[in-house]
């Protein structure tokens, strides 16, 4: 198991966020380097299509398992209101996976 105060699990978090804006970057048709941690999907046209395909890639990005309803994100529990929160998301998911 990883810690993210450790130089390994900074790095592992690195990954994680690096991943995830590449995931998003490609359904939003941009550079990694384009997308901000503050952007909101709707900021980068990634419409509800486009995050099912993220949320996918994610997952076999991963190996976990998003808990995610696409009729009602609101009451998935997997915050999507920005890359950020995406981000923080799947690294407390990866984290529950491996303890």
């Amino acid at each position: 198991m990883y810690h993210a105060e450790t130089p390994e699990g900074f790095s592992r978090m690195q990954n994680v966020q690096e991943q995830v804006v590449a995931i998003l970057a490609e359904q939003a048709v941009m550079e990694p380097s384009e997308v901000s941690p503050e952007a909101t999907l709707e900021e980068l046209g990634i419409d509800s299509l486009g995050l099912v395909e993220a949320i996918f890639a994610i997952e076999e990005a991963f190996d976990i398992q998003v808990p995610f309803n696409a009729n009602a994100p609101e009451e998935s529990g997997f915050d999507i209101s920005s890359v950020k929160s995406i981000v923080r998301a799947v690294e407390g998911l990866i984290e529950t996976a491996q303890t």
